[in-house]
């Protein structure tokens, strides 16, 4: 899974979305597949991202020590708060999606993962090669352009989904 910062275009607001791939992000936005939640627009792009890099291991701490305990996060000073780029999101939509979410792994049981075999699989079986059957996997947004150019209708899953061999 890959994070990315989005903004629309129309309201300037910020907001994450959670792709499969940068491919992934390119195909969905192309379909107009992602739209702001603030107001709808469908003009969304890809926010400037500071990347979230930790320290390496073996940089010391700028608190001198001697000892050999594990250094220790600094305490919060009384009033602030964190800083975070976490959005609250409310109840009614974090239950929309683990029902959505429900829903598209019950329909994922009865379809077989192709992963990148998926544009050719596809035109089999609208062909008539092969038998109709259930697939998923993945494709390039060039890939989708030419199925429907060919008239074989295909369409993204609402949820990225990860190919067997990465799952534990």
């Amino acid at each position: 899974m890959i994070v990315f910062d989005l903004i629309c275009r129309d309201g300037g607001h910020k907001f994450e979305g959670w792709f499969g791939s940068s491919g992934d992000f390119d195909s969905q936005k192309a379909a107009g597949l992602i739209d702001c939640p603030s107001c709808g627009c469908s003009a969304v792009d890809k926010a400037v991202m500071a990347p979230n890099v930790g320290i390496k291991g073996n940089q010391r701490s700028s608190r001198s020590s001697t000892s050999i305990e594990p250094s220790k996060p600094p305490l919060p000073v009384e009033g602030e708060r964190p800083i975070t780029k976490a959005v609250a999101v409310p109840a009614e939509y974090q239950e929309l999606v683990a029902k959505l979410a429900k829903a598209q792994a019950k329909m994922l049981e009865q379809s077989e993962w192709v992963g990148n075999d998926f544009s050719e699989r596809v035109r089999a079986i609208h062909y008539g090669e092969k038998e109709a059957a259930p697939i998923h996997g993945t494709a390039s947004a060039d890939d989708v352009a030419e199925l429907e150019d060919e008239g074989i209708d295909v369409m993204p899953l609402p949820l990225p989904v990860m190919p067997p061999e990465a799952q534990n």
